[in-house]
């Protein structure tokens, strides 16, 4: 047997209306505070969602083209300190080659133009480990490029360097028999100490470069993550006012659809 409508006075209709207006507008407060976002789907406010979606994307682009620059950063510390300690490694050569040139005695010199011999190979080697994660820098063949911006179109190559200053096949010449074997390769190693000094200048500048866009790049992340949030980020202590009003709201509606019940009770004790 089918049901009979039931029909809800003016009053009581009214009042139901409120409370579920009132109940809605208490789940999206609720869903504000508990996720900080008055904008948590397209549905919501697709322009401010998507805009902020954007933003969030571009700084993650930018996040990881910032580790790349960590990493970039390191292989070239790598680099510079190999050449620091080469640089030691011919200041070092070179006194064996001027105390070479102090002495007349030739079995002395061929002694020093062994250990000479010696530093070469060492200062050989310790170019080769000077790498970083299998770039090495002070190698002339091998090269780092470095991107800035999410597209990859700014960014910046590091060229590899002659490690050695051109010292990596040397052995002391002639084993400095004579004056001039010697101070042919104090020049060998004057040549090679100004070309590392100039290597070490170039990958100086390009460090503060890379610095420099990697500070830029998180200043700017930050900025395209304060942008996004201020699209979509609720205030929170605006939302719980709102909610402090609602309940207010609510329970007021309560009572009032209690009254216009009782009201329409009061209507059928006359039969």
């Amino acid at each position: 047997m089918a049901m009979n409508n039931i029909t809800l006075t003016s009053g009581m209709r009214s009042n139901l209306f409120s409370l579920q207006q009132t109940q809605t507008m208490m789940e999206t407060t609720q869903t504000r505070l508990s996720t900080g976002k008055r904008v948590n789907s397209a549905l919501d406010d697709p322009i401010n969602f998507f805009a902020a979606q954007g933003h969030t994307q571009r700084a993650n682009d930018l996040a990881m083209r910032k580790d790349e620059m960590s990493e970039a950063i390191q292989t070239i510390k790598a680099a510079d300190n190999g050449i620091s300690a080469i640089t030691d490694m011919i200041a070092s050569a070179k006194s064996l080659a001027q105390s070479a040139m102090a002495t007349n005695d030739l079995s002395e010199r061929e002694t020093l133009s062994g250990q000479y011999d010696t530093m070469m190979t060492q200062i050989s080697e310790l170019r080769g480990d000077s790498g970083y994660k299998g770039t090495n820098l002070l190698d002339d063949t091998q090269s780092i490029t470095v991107s800035f911006d999410e597209s990859g179109e700014s960014s910046l190559t590091v060229e590899g360097r002659d490690g050695t200053g051109g010292l990596s096949a040397e052995t002391a010449n002639n084993a400095w028999a004579a004056d001039l074997d010697i101070t042919t390769d104090i020049a060998l190693l004057d040549t090679a100490r100004d070309e590392l000094r100039t290597s070490a200048k170039t990958l100086s500048n390009q460090l503060s470069t890379i610095t420099t866009r990697q500070e830029f790049t998180s200043k700017m992340i930050n900025t395209l993550e304060d942008g996004a949030a201020t699209l979509v980020n609720a205030d929170l202590n605006e939302e719980g006012a709102n909610m402090l009003m609602l309940q207010t709201r609510q329970s007021l509606g309560t009572t009032s659809l209690s009254l216009a019940s009782q009201a329409a009770q009061s209507v059928m004790r006359l039969f």
